[in-house]
């Protein structure tokens, strides 16, 4: 279970500090993506959420968009030893074809690849793309991820239910599926299992 407190109030350390002690609660995500300020995440006043997540060993899914990687890399300056997954790619504009929005969204990617300790999530890639995508439309993204990254550091996500804006489970699996094909079953095993069961600390 990854979930969720208000981290606008100091005093839910408490709540957290109970929930931390429950086996099935691994981590936070707050919802930044919906978060009018794009660099909410590097307010003062949120520094003690921060703090309690790397003290109480949980992780944090940062789920936001091409505009936040500025300051999801700071943050993860800040915090240097926090485990910290990318959610959904930080969903690139996969609706822009310009050679322009990709460039801005591969440099980003890779500068939080080699210069933090971040995993990074091979989900939500249809959702962001056009109604009728095609497999090719996700390849140039993902193969990137996995270019910047690594296996040992991309895990795949359904994205359930919200897949569904675009396709059906399966239909997501079995392209996701093709989109690493072209590696050995050791890495396709890691993207698909291992590596979650690391991060998460799970199995």
């Amino acid at each position: 279970m990854v979930g969720w407190i208000d981290f606008e109030r100091p005093e839910e350390i408490d709540t957290l500090r109970r929930l931390a002690a429950h086996p099935k609660f691994l981590g936070l995500r707050p919802m930044i993506q919906d978060i009018s300020d794009v660099g909410w995440m590097l307010r003062p006043e949120l520094d003690w959420a921060f703090r309690a997540i790397c003290d109480l060993d949980l992780t944090f899914d940062a789920l936001g968009f091409p505009r936040h990687i500025e300051y999801f890399s700071a943050l993860l300056a800040r915090y240097p030893g926090m485990r910290v997954v990318l959610d959904h790619c930080l969903k690139p504009m996969i609706t822009d074809e310009s050679p322009e929005s990709f460039d801005e969204w591969a440099r980003g990617i890779a500068r939080l690849a080699s210069g933090t300790g971040a995993y990074c999530k091979l989900s939500g890639l249809v959702t962001e793309a056009k109604d009728d995508w095609r497999r090719e439309d996700l390849a140039y993204y993902s193969d990137h991820v996995i270019e910047v990254f690594g296996v040992d550091r991309v895990m795949w996500g359904s994205d359930w239910p919200v897949c569904r804006l675009r396709c059906e489970y399966e239909t997501w699996y079995e392209t996701a599926l093709s989109l690493v094909s072209h590696l050995s079953d050791a890495d396709q095993a890691r993207i698909f299992g291992g590596t979650a069961s690391e991060f998460y600390r799970i199995g």
